[in-house]
């Protein structure tokens, strides 16, 4: 497929202006003109919208293809958010009128404060900020809100203790707090070692960071024992909320003992980020932590309007500009009030019963990292396949060739040739059926013709690539010959 600048013919336009008829406006200055024009293609309408469509063919979206990539699953995303998102009341709305005259943007502020509401009921958390950008913009204000607590009790600790099994972000959001990060393993049963978790465990850790489910797609009995040995000695604990789609409806973090969470929207309310757009990563609070929490924060009024509040001498400040994502939010908001307690529930069931379904039937032919019941991921590994030369990267590949987005692979860290399968609760048996079936054949041909797999993807527009050489010396501009 030609570049678009490959496609200029000088002259060609896909619009014609007609004649000004108005005063010509007078002229830069030299020095902000350009020298030479810029070397901008052109095209026709037709052309200019052929080539975008066609180029659109070639991605991977969950609108065209089976998505099952773990733990950061792009969760399929009704379109009746996307249009509300696109509201013109909400969209023409200039992010400083609600400082400058809230009685002008109810409408918005209704929309924040009523999400903190819904989200503090589906979490069981006192209070939220919907102020963060991403999942890991909200674990490192988490972990802002940890060290605020801390210190306004006058107590100086140095470590946060994740397990081995965690998200990388949450070492990073715990060092770029100023903590050191003690790391537990994981034991024979899937699960943190307890008993090395009580030997880590002293006055001078602030918190513990856990994903629950975690990301073995395995929920800890123990969960409740883990909480109560950090408050015995004043630490906190943080709930990665990565995986919350998982237990909608069925717990709530700060019944089993979380004091601090973050919620990826895209993850779990239907507003899928990164390829999709912009990210949301609200976080939710107990009653220890809300007067630390960011501002501004809307509030409502005695006469039932509401307002931006900044008065909380001890909130750690800003941490996004204005209100965070708004569209995000809005979108996640839609969402929940489309599925109501029900659905969500529901959500939640079916997620963890389409993994289930993908780890009974694949396990037969993969080895599983641990062989029990899992939550709404699984995670296999290739070890099997690797005695005859294939890797879980050949695997994603082949798997691309059959129009399928590879799972995750290599994380976590803990399980060799990982492939971590992440189904959702929006895909049918038949669109699982079909992704089984071709993981089925891909272990047949790893056995009878592993060059087959290795060699792909060669269907797609782009074969191997030298990995490395790409990331190291990257080729992004056009030049013209």
């Amino acid at each position: 497929m030609k570049l678009i600048f490959e496609q200029h013919k000088a002259g060609r336009r896909g619009f014609a202006y007609g004649a000004s008829d108005v005063p010509a406006a007078k002229p830069l200055p030299a020095k902000y003109g350009r020298i030479n024009d810029a070397q901008l293609p052109c095209l026709s309408e037709l052309d200019v919208v052929r080539h975008f469509t066609n180029l659109s063919r070639l991605n991977f979206s969950v609108d065209t293809n089976f998505y099952p990539l773990g733990s950061c699953t792009m969760k399929y995303n009704p379109k009746f958010t996307e249009r509300i998102a696109a509201f013109e009341g909400f969209t023409q709305l200039h992010p400083l009128l609600p400082q400058l005259s809230g009685r002008l943007a109810q409408g918005s502020l209704e929309v924040l404060y009523e999400s903190e509401q819904l989200l503090k009921e589906i979490t069981g958390m006192s209070a939220f900020t919907l102020q963060p950008l991403a999942g890991a913009h909200g674990e490192l204000t988490g972990v802002m809100l940890i060290a605020a607590y801390h210190k306004n009790h006058g107590s100086r600790r140095k470590y946060v203790i994740v397990p081995d099994s965690s998200h990388g972000t949450n070492p990073s959001s715990a060092a770029i707090a100023g903590y050191q990060v003690k790391v537990i393993p994981t034991g024979a049963d899937g699960y943190m070692d307890l008993e090395q978790y009580k030997k880590q465990l002293n006055n001078e850790v602030a918190a513990v960071m856990l994903t629950c489910p975690d990301t073995l797609g395995l929920f800890n009995p123990r969960i409740k024992e883990i909480a109560d040995l950090a408050h015995s000695v004043g630490a906190l604990m943080y709930y990665d909320g990565a995986n919350l789609n998982a237990m909608l409806g069925k717990a709530r973090p700060g019944d089993i003992g979380f004091d601090v969470m973050h919620i990826n929207l895209h993850k779990t309310f239907g507003t899928p980020h990164g390829g999709g757009g912009p990210g949301a990563g609200p976080v939710g609070v107990n009653e220890k932590l809300v007067e630390f929490l960011p501002i501004s924060r809307v509030i409502r009024k005695s006469d039932a309007t509401f307002a931006l509040d900044y008065n909380y001498p001890k909130s750690i400040g800003y941490i996004a500009p204005f209100y965070g994502n708004f569209g995000v939010i809005l979108k996640a908001y839609a969402y929940i009030l489309a599925l109501g307690k029900e659905g969500l529930t529901s959500a939640a069931e079916i997620a963890v019963l389409n993994a289930n379904y993908c780890q009974s039937r694949l396990k037969e032919y993969y080895d599983l990292a641990f062989d029990k019941t899992c939550m709404h991921e699984c995670v296999f590994s290739a070890s099997r396949q690797v005695k005859n030369g294939v890797h879980a990267l050949d695997i994603a590949k082949y798997l691309i060739d059959q129009g399928y987005h590879p799972p995750t692979i290599y994380f976590p860290l803990i399980v060799k040739e990982a492939l971590m399968i992440e189904p959702t609760e929006t895909e049918s048996k038949e669109s699982l059926d079909a992704f089984i079936d071709v993981m089925i054949k891909i272990a047949g041909l790893a056995k009878e013709n592993p060059a087959l797999v290795t060699q792909a993807p060669l269907k797609m527009p782009i074969k191997r690539l030298d990995e490395v050489r790409a990331v190291r010396q990257p080729d992004l501009c056009w030049k013209k010959s």
